[in-house]
């Protein structure tokens, strides 16, 4: 990889924006009627990324698409992190069942 590679590797930081962020310029394109191509160059994020929050908008509003809702997509993410836990417990509970079981033996 050359030195140039590497620097341009390094200065790619995925950008966070805030949720008020996105729905205003999801809101530019929706209410306002503006192209993604011009909303995007404005703001200064590429068009994909806009792209994206707008179709997650539209699904999010029911007007058509195909893809879960935001809530649905927390929801999925809640029921797995609750899933982990309850495996871990599992394991935790199986493991002092064996060891209390050799205790008594």
């Amino acid at each position: 990889m050359s030195m140039d590679a590497k620097t341009k590797k390094q200065k790619q930081v995925r950008k966070r924006h805030s949720d008020e962020f996105k729905a205003g310029a999801v809101a530019l394109v929706l209410r306002e009627g503006r192209t993604v191509a011009s909303v995007a160059s404005d703001l200064d994020i590429t068009g994909s990324v806009l792209h994206g929050w707008v179709r997650q908008a539209r699904i999010d509003g029911g007007q058509g698409g195909s893809g879960r809702t935001t809530s649905d997509k927390d929801e999925v993410a809640r029921l797995l992190k609750e899933n982990r836990i309850l495996k871990m417990e599992r394991d935790i509970l199986k493991k002092a069942a064996a060891f209390f079981a050799k205790e008594s033996a």
